[in-house]
């Protein structure tokens, strides 16, 4: 009996979590440890590498593992999770086993392997399988033996036969888009020749330009009457403004509305930075601020950017005032992804080699809304270009940059992988899932709208970092997605995206391209839902701009 006990005498912590077990009606022990490298392969059996054993917090929690291999990079991540909430947007079904039998998910970018299980500290040896979760996929030979049996039954031929004209439809639609594409980039990039912004307004639509992507040289600075301010920031304020076009525009046209972005003197250096991203001519994108030129004013010892006005302001001023629909959620989050997308990729959509940029201070404040209630994102000024000729250095010293409230785990902790480029998009996804949250929590799709709140509203109105540490890295938490929210088809898609690009872990997050790959997908939905027009609190117009 001494022998036996003798090894709790040399471990009182896990003798005190088993007896603490018991107390609390036998809560689960599972080994919970952060991600951690393995020399597990993923062939039959393993055993994770983690000293550490844990209570979960709640009676229903289960044990979960996942392992993942990122080229040379294999890891493996433990811990407990309740299987009435859905997991890196997936359900987990195999969570009443006793041991841990691992199943592959593909379409993660990387190879991913999850299992959940009942027992205790059963997440410590886990199995890998050689059967593979297809996520629903059937194999083509798979595919014809269904087809066969299908046919047998003959009241199931009507059925079939409209399953294939509605698959057939679809895949023609895909190439039709496809191919619509290709035609536009036949026809080469734009001319962007003619340095002098020419304004056309059309019935009172977003401001449109050609492109005036570099420094006004011309002698004479433009004509530019400042109206209102609408923003202010840590850097600049911006003000609405009307532009007399003189020699661009026939005079009969008279003023146009236009956004004056005004920074001192002292804070040469970001508007040199916000000019220098914006003087790319592959960075044009509809969801992206139309740039026209920018400006030194000399007399006022100012710098000025001159941009594209757009009348509904940010997006975070504009949910405070709407209930936004489905449609309006569709609109606002797939042009959102699609924004991100383009600055994140190093290919333009007409297959010409372009500069990949992270914006780094992603929010809601930082896009802004266009009259077809589309988003444009805005303020480069903490962009970075993601140029492969960037030593580590280089990228070392851009710093801790962007707003507390927003930022990456990874950001907060000042550990962002400076080897990989892709870190930095990686940041940007997680911040770009806090918005679709914002968008989601004003849709009326969800039932019951409450009144705005920013993500993490439970904590000051501008927090620092050190609170947002407590927040995101010791209490790992996360802005609440409601089991109402989920009711809706389109928005559970959302809400299963939104949970993968806020992953602790950077290199699970999806890219922001897969992001609005899916929300095309939910194209017909929108369609289904029909076009409804959001609740307005306030008139169209609302006095806001790009702050900060």
């Amino acid at each position: 009996s001494e022998c036996l006990i003798e090894p709790f005498l040399y471990q009182p912590s896990f003798f005190h979590l088993l007896l603490e077990s018991y107390i609390v009606k036998l809560s689960r022990l599972c080994k919970f440890c952060d991600v951690r490298a393995t020399s597990c392969m993923g062939v039959k059996s393993c055993k994770v590498e983690c000293g550490i054993t844990s209570i979960c917090p709640d009676k229903q929690d289960v044990c979960v593992s996942i392992w993942r291999k990122m080229d040379d990079n294999i890891t493996f991540d433990t811990f407990c999770h309740n299987p009435a909430h859905m997991l890196h947007g997936l359900v987990l079904e195999d969570h009443n086993n006793s041991k841990c039998e691992m199943k592959e998910v593909k379409g993660r970018g990387s190879q991913f392997f999850i299992c959940s299980c009942s027992e205790d500290e059963c997440n410590e040896n886990i199995f890998f399988s050689s059967r593979i979760k297809q996520g629903g996929a059937l194999f083509p030979t798979q595919f014809y033996i269904y087809m066969k049996d299908l046919a047998k039954n003959s009241n199931l031929v009507p059925l079939l036969v409209m399953a294939v004209i509605v698959i057939t439809s679809f895949y023609c639609y895909r190439v039709y888009r496809q191919r619509k594409a290709s035609s536009r980039c036949k026809r080469g990039p734009p001319d962007f020749s003619d340095a002098r912004a020419i304004i056309i307004d059309d019935e009172g639509s977003d401001s449109s330009s050609t492109h005036a992507n570099n420094l006004n040289h011309n002698m004479e600075l433009l004509p530019i009457e400042l109206d209102v301010l609408v923003g202010k920031g840590r850097f600049a304020e911006v003000y609405k403004a009307k532009l007399k076009q003189g020699c661009s525009v026939s005079e009969e046209q008279g003023f146009e509305t236009v956004a004056i972005k005004i920074f001192p003197y002292e804070e040469y250096a970001s508007w040199k930075n916000e000019k220098e991203i914006f003087s790319d001519a592959d960075l044009r994108h509809d969801n992206v601020l139309h740039f026209l030129t920018a400006e030194e004013r000399k007399v006022q010892r100012q710098y000025w950017l001159i941009t594209a006005y757009h009348p509904r302001g940010n997006l975070q001023e504009f949910l405070i005032h709407h209930v936004i629909s489905w449609h309006d959620l569709w609109m606002l989050g797939r042009s959102l992804a699609l924004g991100v997308a383009h600055l994140h990729s190093d290919h333009t959509t007409c297959g010409r080699y372009k500069v990949a940029i992270a914006h780094r201070d992603i929010k809601s404040s930082n896009i802004l809304v266009k009259n077809d209630l589309t988003c444009c994102l805005c303020d480069f000024g903490l962009a970075l270009r993601l140029d492969n000729t960037l030593s580590v250095d280089e990228l070392a010293n851009s710093g801790q940059v962007g707003t507390a409230r927003y930022m990456a785990p990874e950001v907060l902790e000042s550990r962002i992988n400076l080897e990989n480029i892709e870190s930095f998009k990686q940041a940007d996804v997680y911040s770009m899932a806090l918005v679709l949250w914002e968008i989601i929590s004003r849709c009326n799709a969800i039932g019951e709208v409450k009144e705005y709140e920013p993500p993490f509203g439970n904590l000051r109105e501008n927090p620092c970092v050190e609170s947002m540490k407590d927040s995101v890295l010791r209490d790992r938490g996360r802005p609440e997605i409601p089991n109402s929210w989920i009711n809706h088809t389109g928005i559970q898609v959302v809400c299963a995206s939104i949970d993968e690009c806020w992953d602790h872990d950077p290199e699970a997050r999806l890219t922001a391209q897969c992001v609005a790959e899916r929300f095309y997908d939910m194209e017909y939905l929108d369609k289904l839902s029909g076009r409804s027009d959001s609740e307005e609190k306030l008139p169209e117009e609302i006095s806001t701009g790009d702050k900060k």
